[in-house]
């Protein structure tokens, strides 16, 4: 069998969670099929890169992610099935299933109509995504959700959907790039003080992951902790500022405050985590949360939102600590995001357990070869 594996973002051009899902598990799917990495950006060794057609570079975006879906769909005539993530490449999996008559799967790693904010981003062209994914899901031969929480909300937006399309893989992690390390060399570089309690955020700069909330939470965190945030890439300028305000407000009230705006590479994050006293994922929207994994990977407790599929990676008072999520209250939610954090740099010896739990529990239930096989059987079942 050979698969067209459709995706904007594949190493080392990689900026989310869909890009890492998709690095880790080609490498698996090729020991098990044919698979042809279709991607946008710059070319690589073991894909196919496609760029904006010629005086679409400065379209509004969604328009030029279009341009790149069919230079996707026009190079796709060989393959036995189309598979999509996101919404960037979900028209050229459509388009494939249409023009080259071979099934379309989908794995859903967002839902525009649950991102709202992002017609900041894209103003109109928001609309414009949001019809490609609705046109792609619902036509798809199958969809593969990360989590059950996915599923129940690609089937709430989507109900033309028939149940049966919609399966449940949940994401992955590599134990053996993430797992708990002594150096300390990255840390006294960024002029972090490993001997001292941590509190750590790592993720792009978006209302969905919710940063916000945490920086606002971290002027009643007990000021002896150090608040590190390995955040960057914003999606608007108006997000940059707000959050270059808040630090700036958050450093001017407490000590021990760190912005790291890079985004640093796999082997220095895994030191800010494995010295974390406690990650914390602040996330409104999360249909799984990657990162949730990495940290429990490294043996670090968790403080996490309850929403999406997150209360399937992190076990309540076994790997972390949930907090309810309400939007029409946001200031519970952010007393309670401290709450949390403050309960586990009060007792470093059960976020220690919590967090060899954690590892225990990733390396078990969520390997990247078993995402594979799992994924592979979807693909037999519609071909």
């Amino acid at each position: 069998m050979r698969i067209g594996l459709l995706t904007r973002e594949y190493p080392p051009e990689v900026y989310g969670g869909a890009g890492v899902h998709v690095g880790f598990l080609v490498p698996r799917l090729r020991e098990l099929a044919q698979v042809d990495v279709h991607c946008f950006g710059g070319q690589r060794e073991d894909a196919i890169a496609h760029n904006p057609a010629p005086g679409m570079e400065s379209a509004n975006p969604a328009l030029s992610t279009l341009s790149v879906d069919l230079a996707m769909t026009a190079a796709l005539a060989n393959v036995d099935l189309v598979h999509s993530h996101t919404w960037y490449a979900n028209l050229a999996g459509h388009l494939s299933k249409v023009l080259h008559g071979v099934p379309h799967v989908v794995t859903a790693h967002s839902l525009e109509p649950r991102r709202p904010w992002k017609a900041e981003q894209l103003g109109g062209g928001y609309r414009l995504s949001s019809w490609v994914e609705r046109v792609s899901y619902e036509s798809a031969d199958a969809v593969i959700a990360v989590s059950e929480g996915m599923r129940t909300d690609v089937l709430d937006c989507y109900p033309a959907l028939d149940p049966a399309r919609v399966h449940v893989v949940r994401n992955g992690i590599d134990s053996q790039a993430y797992h708990p390390v002594d150096e300390t060399d990255v840390l006294e570089r960024l002029g972090i003080d490993p001997t001292r309690p941590t509190v750590a955020f790592v993720g792009r700069i978006t209302r969905q992951k919710g940063v916000g909330h945490l920086i606002a939470a971290a002027h009643r965190i007990d000021p002896a902790a150090q608040i590190v945030l390995c955040a960057g890439a914003p999606d608007t300028p108006e997000i940059a500022a707000e959050t270059e305000a808040a630090v700036a407000e958050l450093s001017a009230a407490r000590p021990g405050v760190f912005w790291i705006q890079q985004m640093l590479p796999q082997p220095e994050i895994r030191q800010v985590l494995s010295h974390a006293t406690a990650f914390v994922c602040p996330s409104v929207y999360e249909p799984l949360g990657i990162v949730n994994l990495e940290a429990m990977a490294c043996g670090t407790a968790v403080v996490a939102s309850d929403v999406g599929g997150i209360p399937e990676v992190v076990a309540e008072g076994e790997t972390g600590l949930l907090v309810h999520y309400d939007e029409r209250d946001v200031a519970a939610y952010r007393d309670g995001l401290a709450q949390a954090i403050n309960e586990l740099l009060a007792d470093p010896a059960r976020a220690r357990a919590m967090g060899a739990a954690g590892r225990e529990r990733a390396v078990a239930e969520f390997s990247w070869a078993g995402v594979a096989e799992q994924t592979l059987r979807i693909y037999q079942s519609v071909t």
